[in-house]
């Protein structure tokens, strides 16, 4: 689709002159992006007012053409058809075969710098097919999906920083990461209203980079049965990916839940409830919700792998940020050599402008091991426009290693659950939860710290302990308490305070119905 450009004018001056080019570029390129953006967005505007369409099914392919989860594996795209590869830019894009259970394919065009684009055919010289006979064309009728790779650890490799693959899901890693939780455009009544719907990210623009570029952009349009949407996301690799989203959105008709930036994990056992048999201690992506509200309470929920569905939130006038967080970065803490969920990335979420009023929502499903994502969150706006008249929110999102976002002042470390040497009382039960951060490293051992402990729901806290543990230098809390119905969860909140001054985050924590 051709976009504007901006007329230059004549400088005496050679030097002036490509100053002026020099800068016209770049308010060109400005100028594309923005009427890309602006151009799709209509599109999802006119979609959004016209009856819902779905995507043909695939035909059903010839028995050789079926592919088994090995099968697929077994084709690879060739890194040397790599688009860009051959003009040495900076950003290089592979794309994904369809088959076993992706097979919904989307268009992939690639836009110029002038503001051009042109659609990215399929083409089976892509890719190996290793013991796999070349498809028939009613199978590869195009993509799945596609990655990208950039120089993020060394200058010598391309490594893949980010992928878009099914519905709207995509996921990026930061310098010496490793693959965990997941990213979504949109949930669509995640809770409330049966079952959930799935958009989906059916047409992708790539803007080809410059030589020196070190961010790429790349617009999608949305659509599903209740809205239609354009996101623009522009792709910054380094030590945490930082992924800027832009979005707007226009609903078919009202839904139970939007949620907004959505993050998906999973969470099999920890700390807080281990695994019995298990030799590893921990097995998860992630570990805790963590929210920072617009009055600046910093709030810590451990998740938990519950036997039914437990759906949790935290209501608020405005958002200053939230995420799904990988917080034990310590091998020993999982003790898998193949995984090395160490190495998972914390996902945090900070609004550009103010969403106003809302909640963020916690989703927490039994998951039987960890092949499945059991964990959602995301922000639910109180009040939603009418259909047809367009959503604008926009967000940062970064993929954190080791300096993942923390509170300013302490934070908890781990939570733990059990028993020790001493007796507990008939009905008691235990839970160890250590702080560590800035503010309590700050204070002299014997400092007059105190745990604030509250039962917020079906519990009756018997007794609190708070005390330095001389070990680490980090302050625990130990907390006993009776569970008033096995039927029901628990909630405990705790935090550190020093004479008037509050410490640390508010840790809150959910214990399932048993």
């Amino acid at each position: 689709m051709p976009l504007p450009g901006r007329r230059k004018r004549p400088f005496p001056s050679v030097a002036i002159r490509f100053l002026l080019v020099c800068a016209t570029l770049a308010f060109t390129s400005l100028q594309a992006c923005a009427a890309l953006f602006d151009d799709v967005g209509e599109q999802a505007r006119a979609l959004a007012a016209k009856p819902f369409v779905a995507q043909p099914k695939p035909a059903a392919p010839a028995a050789d053409d079926k592919l088994t989860y090995d099968q697929y594996r077994d084709i690879r795209f060739r890194p040397d058809r790599s688009l860009w590869r051959d003009q040495n830019l900076p950003f290089e894009v592979q794309f994904f075969h369809p088959g076993f259970v992706n097979t919904e394919t989307v268009q992939i065009n690639e836009v110029a710098a002038g503001g051009t684009s042109h659609p990215i055919a399929f083409d089976t010289a892509n890719f190996d097919y290793g013991h796999n006979k070349t498809p028939s064309k009613a199978l590869a009728s195009g993509y799945a999906g596609f990655r990208v790779h950039f120089p993020i650890n060394n200058a010598a490799h391309k490594d893949e920083v980010i992928v878009f693959q099914g519905a709207s899901y995509f996921r990026a890693i930061g310098k010496e990461q490793r693959y965990g939780l997941s990213a979504r455009g949109l949930a669509v009544d995640t809770v409330g209203a049966g079952a959930e719907e799935f958009p989906r990210f059916t047409e992708f623009w790539l803007e080809k980079p410059a030589a020196d570029a070190k961010s790429l952009a790349i617009t999608a349009l949305m659509d599903s049965k209740s809205l239609t949407g354009v996101y623009r996301f522009v792709v910054t690799p380094g030590q945490d990916t930082v992924v800027d989203v832009q979005s707007r959105l226009f609903l078919r008709k009202d839904v139970a839940t939007l949620g907004i930036a959505p993050l998906t994990s999973m969470f099999f056992s920890g700390e807080n409830q281990p695994q019995p048999g298990d030799f590893r201690p921990e097995v998860h992506d992630s570990d805790g919700l963590m929210v920072e509200t617009g009055t600046g309470e910093w709030l810590w929920r451990p998740l938990s792998n519950p036997k039914r569905i437990l759906t949790t939130s935290f209501a608020m006038p405005s958002l200053k940020g939230f995420g799904l967080m990988q917080r034990d970065r310590a091998y020993t803490s999982y003790e898998d050599d193949e995984a090395r969920y160490e190495l998972r990335p914390s996902a945090w979420i900070t609004p550009v402008g103010d969403w106003g009023p809302g909640r963020v929502e916690l989703v927490q499903l039994n998951t039987v091991d960890e092949t499945n994502d059991n964990i959602v969150a995301y922000w639910v706006p109180a009040k939603l426009p009418a259909p047809g008249e367009p959503i604008d929110l926009s967000y940062r999102l970064r993929w954190q290693g080791n300096d993942e976002q923390h509170p300013p002042g302490a934070w908890v470390t781990q939570s733990r659950s059990g028993h020790s040497f001493a007796t507990l009382g008939k009905g008691e039960e235990q839970l160890i939860v250590d702080f560590a951060g800035p503010a309590l490293a700050a204070l002299p051992a014997d400092a007059a710290v105190k745990a604030i402990v509250t039962g917020v729901a079906n519990v009756d806290v018997v007794s609190t302990n708070c005390y330095r543990n001389e070990a680490d230098g980090t302050w625990r809390v130990a907390i006993r308490f009776r569970q008033r119905n096995a039927d029901e969860p628990v909630e405990l909140r705790a935090f550190l305070q020093h004479g008037n001054d509050i410490l640390s985050e508010t840790w809150t924590h959910v214990i399932p119905p048993r």
